[in-house]
């Protein structure tokens, strides 16, 4: 299922007996492979000064109607896993730790997004097991309130500003960026692919693609009461002549 970043913020983190523990506020995600590593949550002030971020790893289900996530956490794992400060960025240190108290595989070891798999395993038996081909990637986590508004560099100009996230529940990668270009083309909205994209430029906010304006402006309208569909993502790529992210996870699978 594909949900936008805006439609999960907000949502109340459950414990498995239903207890809020918390709210996301927003998300963390690496620029290598576009995957969502942590939910940040708004703790109402029991744990101020802190931020708390829990893992993919830690979610049982998604209730976006409902406008929850269940995960197994418990407040009291919570208040002891390691500390990280509102200011601090998100160092690799961190992480060590961070995984090491939950138990959690480190995700950054291994060909894929999650290490040896393209979605977060849960299975723990499976997080014993060493990684296949294992090849640590250096990365840097980046937020989605940080990465909104960023400009959108096409290969012949800017075309608008990153407005949103679309994320996968199943692997939590972002699939698609909601770029608004209102400036360019009023009222109208289009989706670009982390695979289309050429760099970013953390120091200017802007996001360089290698489309052209006029292919982006000719390109399937997304808007907001759409389902996103797989007949629609297979005719947004169909229009860049380019594969889906499917094929690649089959291919890995």
């Amino acid at each position: 299922m594909l949900y936008k970043a805006k439609t999960l913020k907000g949502c109340s983190l459950q414990n498995l007996d239903g207890e809020e523990i918390s709210k996301v506020s927003q998300f963390y995600f690496d620029d290598w492979h576009w995957t969502v590593r942590y939910l940040v949550a708004n703790t109402g002030g029991w744990l101020t000064g802190r931020q708390v971020l829990i893992s993919p790893y830690a979610l049982v289900a998604v209730n976006a109607d409902r406008e929850n996530i269940v995960t197994d956490l418990t407040k009291e794992q919570i208040v002891s896993s390691p500390s990280l400060h509102c200011d601090k960025p998100v160092s690799r240190q961190f992480e060590k730790a961070y995984h090491g108290f939950y138990g959690y595989p480190m995700y950054w070891n291994g060909p894929c997004s999650w290490g040896a798999y393209s979605y977060p395993m849960r299975e723990q038996e499976e997080w014993k097991q060493p990684s296949r081909g294992e090849e640590e990637w250096d990365l840097h986590l980046r937020s989605t309130d940080q990465v909104s508004g960023y400009a959108i560099q096409a290969a012949d100009g800017e075309i608008g500003h990153v407005e949103d996230f679309v994320i996968d529940e199943e692997t939590w990668s972002i699939r698609y960026l909601v770029v608004a270009t209102r400036n360019w083309w009023p009222g109208k909205k289009v989706l670009v692919s982390p695979q289309w994209i050429d760099r970013l430029s953390w120091n200017n906010s802007k996001v360089f693609i290698s489309l052209t304006r006029e292919a982006i402006l000719q390109s399937p309208q997304y808007t907001e009461e759409a389902l996103l569909t797989r007949d629609y993502e297979i005719e947004l790529h169909d229009h860049y002549n380019l594969e889906g992210y499917w094929v690649d996870e089959l291919v890995h699978t």
